[in-house]
């Protein structure tokens, strides 16, 4: 703004009028611009925090897609942040829907246990512990008999999903467990179970874990295949 338009805001201000729209469009920065994608309708959203059964995929005739879309459908848990923040590439476990560094700033530890004097079950117990009067953020500890981190090797923060499922078929990094193993797991581990019931103030997964055991079911007997990304 010059200093003679300045004092001709000025003069015209003291003299109680209002500027015309016009001349003080220099002085205003350009509106944002509209959002380039639409937001998702809410059916969409809703869609997310659900899961499809099986027979939602029988309409795909080849096997190989059949097996992808099954696998698409299970990463509505799988990239989570429920799931990804006990599976992060570092040495320290996340927190929250957006994921932040867990504090206390915690370590993973030789056995993803944590290291003296900060282990795993310092804080958190058998079950989650409902928090009274504390923080408007926190309303729970979470809990389990045995809360620990996932293996670095099974680090899926920031990993594709065809990444991902390339990690949990790999014996090498999966803890040997064949695909019979792998379904069993899904459905049936009580530490996988907790995304459902993550206590007071947590997002749970979508759907159930018996859903989520199904879709595991189905998508070993349609081949296990692998999305590309």
């Amino acid at each position: 703004m010059t200093n003679a338009t300045r004092l001709v805001r000025a003069l015209v201000i003291a003299a109680g009028f209002a500027l015309p729209t016009a001349a003080l469009a220099q002085d205003r920065a350009p509106e944002a611009p509209a959002p380039s994608t639409p937001a998702l309708p809410a059916s969409d959203q809703n869609d997310q925090k659900t899961l499809k059964p099986v027979s939602a995929f029988d309409g795909i005739a080849d096997e190989t897609e059949r097996s992808i879309a099954i696998f698409q459908e299970t990463g509505k848990v799988l990239l989570h942040p429920r799931c990804v923040n006990c599976h992060p590439a570092g040495d320290r476990p996340l927190q929250g829907m957006d994921m932040h560094l867990h504090q206390p700033p915690v370590q993973r530890g030789e056995a993803d246990f944590g290291v003296p004097g900060m282990m795993c079950n310092t804080c958190h117990g058998p079950k989650n512990v409902p928090v009274v009067a504390q923080s408007e953020d926190i309303k729970s500890i979470p809990g389990n008999p045995d809360w620990h981190l996932a293996p670095i090797e099974m680090a899926w923060q920031g990993r594709t999903l065809g990444d991902i499922c390339r990690q949990i078929k790999d014996q090498d990094r999966n803890g040997g467990k064949t695909l019979a193993e792998l379904v069993e797991h899904m459905a049936s581990d009580d530490l996988v179970g907790w995304g459902w019931h993550p206590g007071k103030g947590r997002e749970p997964v979508p759907g159930t874990q018996k859903q989520f055991g199904e879709l595991y079911e189905a998508w070993a007997a349609t081949g296990a295949h692998c999305p590309h990304r």
